[in-house]
């Protein structure tokens, strides 16, 4: 169990740095404001491996590693807080999908694998740029055109950024996935 446990928080860090990496490189920019990427692929296969918890920590410390480099906005301590911790931690609640998602691999119905990948994406993509849109009615209305809602303006924004990001993600998890779903299995017990 010991194992298992040192196992998942290497593969928590891991991720939460390969997500960052991914994070830096160039995205699809539609603004000032909105990027589109595909970082949050390895938070999300940290959900569909180990679960809620183990991805929300992943999440955590990526939002916490896009802070040390330096690579974020300060308004107030509860804008940082919203944006770079809580929403980044919240991709995990893909992982309340790890159960329905593995089983349906284990069983090989991909189809329906897939399906629950792309749900679980969804849901991931939505809990996280919820606390964007949030904020950016808070804390960014301010930048809104003249004329147009706070509540426009960030639904406008963090709404393109949160479905391109997730086709993105879900378009490369369910090629993966259907390509090499044993990325879905902690094997810690493999032959060396």
């Amino acid at each position: 169990m010991r194992k298992m446990k040192l196992q998942t928080m290497i593969e928590v860090a891991i991720m939460a740095a390969l997500a960052l990496i991914l994070d830096l490189l160039p995205s699809i920019d539609l603004g000032p404001w909105i990027s589109i990427s595909f970082a949050m692929v390895p938070v999300f296969l940290v959900a569909f491996r180990w679960g809620f918890v183990p991805a929300f920590v992943s999440g955590l410390i990526w939002g916490l590693l896009q802070v040390v480099i330096g690579d974020f906005y300060f308004l107030s301590v509860i804008q940082f807080l919203m944006e770079y911790f809580l929403a980044f931690a919240l991709i995990g609640f893909a992982g309340f999908f790890m159960p329905v998602i593995q089983k349906m691999f284990k069983e090989r119905r991909i189809i329906k694998g897939i399906i629950y990948v792309i749900i679980a994406t969804f849901v991931g993509s939505v809990a996280r740029y919820f606390i964007h849109y949030i904020a950016g009615i808070v804390f960014w209305g301010s930048e809104a055109p003249e004329g147009q809602p706070a509540w426009l303006y960030s639904l406008i924004v963090n709404g393109t950024a949160a479905l391109g990001s997730f086709l993105f993600c879900a378009v490369v998890l369910s090629l993966l996935l259907s390509v090499a779903p044993r990325l879905l299995t902690a094997n810690i017990n493999a032959k060396r």
